[in-house]
């Protein structure tokens, strides 16, 4: 039996240690996700779902605040299904049922956490999105690498071939910067290249795909110059990682906004940080022609931006536009002008 208080009082403790200020939302209705949203990507229309559950029990990473929409205490299994019956039974319309091809689930930090999401609801979503949703090929799930149970994994798999169209699993894991001391140090994330690499060799082994969430401008020390070469550098090491595993890997591009109740907003407001800005994520961007990955640009803050803290300017619309329609197309002469 876990003990649930314990957790809660981890989450408590390692919010408070990394200077964080937001709270939790423990009054936030448990039979409903925290977040959906419809988008295009390379495999067709896709649905993006937060499920609600207890938040993510790193919580040191120094620009994030995704846990600010989650519970600080356990949600059971019962009420986690009862999200996803919302899902299948009221959100989706029977034609996009027909339509979706891709599906990614978060809880806005690990779904593979056993301890912060059930199990048995997972299997639950997968039981129902094969009845439900028999064209989607791609399922997204994210975690941190560290509840990465391949047995597991296994499992999920072979359930996920049992659907009208077998469906392929991409694990999603955060990267946020491709500089060790910057991704470890500034940013906090815990992850080294030897713990990615040899997810990546296990990935690639099962015939699973890899998805690398990284960072435009994750920092203050950065400049907007060093933010765009961090990203490029992290562009050349997933295209080596994929051609040394026969691998499929989705570099998720997301550009930094400044998350309320975070050490990043407390710089924002010193006047020690801006966002990066759109164009940059177009340079970087360019550099993934001829590589051996796709790339994903996420263009969402989830409402979560403090006032001005957001990478989108007047005047960028139709860089937006562009950058949306590369995500379904990967053509690179969009963002070459």
């Amino acid at each position: 039996m876990k003990d649930t208080n314990a957790i809660a009082e981890t989450i408590r403790k390692r919010t408070e240690n990394a200077r964080k200020t937001y709270g939790f939302q423990d009054s936030h209705n448990p039979q409903l996700p925290a977040d959906y949203w419809f988008q295009q990507s390379l495999e067709g229309p896709t649905l993006f779902v937060v499920f609600y559950s207890q938040s993510c029990r790193w919580a040191e990473c120094l620009g994030c605040n995704l846990p600010s929409v989650m519970s600080q205490h356990h949600v059971g299994f019962a009420p986690i299904m009862k999200q996803i019956d919302f899902i299948f039974d009221f959100l989706l319309t029977s034609q996009q049922k027909q339509d979706l091809k891709k599906i990614i689930i978060s809880n806005n930090g690990s779904i593979l956490d056993e301890e912060t999401f059930s199990t048995t609801a997972l299997m639950y979503f997968l039981a129902r999105m094969n009845i439900e949703c028999p064209n989607v090929s791609v399922l997204t799930m994210e975690s941190r690498a560290e509840y990465v149970d391949w047995e597991e994994l296994a499992v999920l798999s072979r359930a996920l071939k049992e659907g009208r169209t077998p469906t392929r699993l991409e694990l999603a894991i955060g990267f946020e910067a491709f500089d060790d001391i910057l991704r470890n140090d500034h940013f906090h994330k815990g992850l080294s290249l030897a713990t990615f690499e040899s997810m990546a060799e296990k990935v690639a082994q099962h015939g699973f795909h890899l998805k690398a969430y990284f960072m435009v401008k994750p920092v203050p020390e950065l400049s907007e110059e060093d933010a765009v070469q961090d990203v490029i550098n992290g562009i050349e090491y997933l295209s080596r990682i994929a051609d040394q595993y026969n691998l499929t890997i989705n570099m998720h591009l997301n550009p930094t906004y400044v998350a309320r109740g975070t050490k990043l907003a407390e710089a924002f407001e010193r006047g020690n940080y801006t966002p990066p800005l759109l164009e940059s994520v177009r340079k970087a961007v360019l550099a993934a022609e001829g590589r051996k990955i796709s790339i994903f640009v996420g263009l969402h803050d989830e409402g979560l931006a403090v006032p001005g803290g957001s990478f989108i300017r007047e005047g960028d619309e139709e860089l937006v536009k562009l950058l949306e329609c590369f995500n379904q197309t990967q053509d690179f002469r969009l963002l070459a002008g």
